[in-house]
């Protein structure tokens, strides 16, 4: 197993009243020239928990990252005009913070950031992530 230190949370940029499915996603991230989806885990509106490369692989998700993380991706992220906000839907928050204990559970060391905590460029997860989970046991 991969030494992980890290899991990275971000969003696919979608704009809400947009639907980027799972198997959407994983279509891009090929036709961009990917093997797979990039992320480890990929989770919809409806807050669905979609599993993407198995977390022995190294993920394609945050560059000069991937090698110790575990990427996470919430659909969403953009408002109706296509600017970025916090799009989680309720559904998304819960099945997010249940991936996040388990994750604990197996790597109790790790810690959580957004992907903009690693490329400031980036507006991704368009929410503070080592904020609101950089606790992981008082996680409610």
């Amino acid at each position: 197993m991969r030494i992980i230190t890290l899991v990275i949370i971000h969003c696919s940029a979608t704009p809400q009243g947009v639907r980027l499915s799972f198997d959407d996603c994983r279509r891009e991230h090929i036709r961009r020239g990917f093997s797979d989806i990039g992320y480890h885990f990929y989770i919809t509106r409806n807050g669905e928990i979609h599993r993407g490369r198995p977390l022995e692989k190294i993920g394609a998700h945050c560059q000069n990252h991937n090698r110790h993380s575990i990427g996470i991706c919430y659909e969403g992220g953009l408002d109706i005009r296509g600017t970025p906000a916090d799009t989680r839907t309720p559904a998304q928050r819960a099945s997010l913070v249940a991936l996040l204990r388990e994750l604990k559970r197996i790597f109790p060391k790790i810690l959580v950031v957004g992907h903009h905590d690693l490329n400031p460029m980036k507006e991704c997860p368009c929410f503070n992530a080592v904020a609101e989970y950089g606790e992981l046991p008082k996680l409610k």
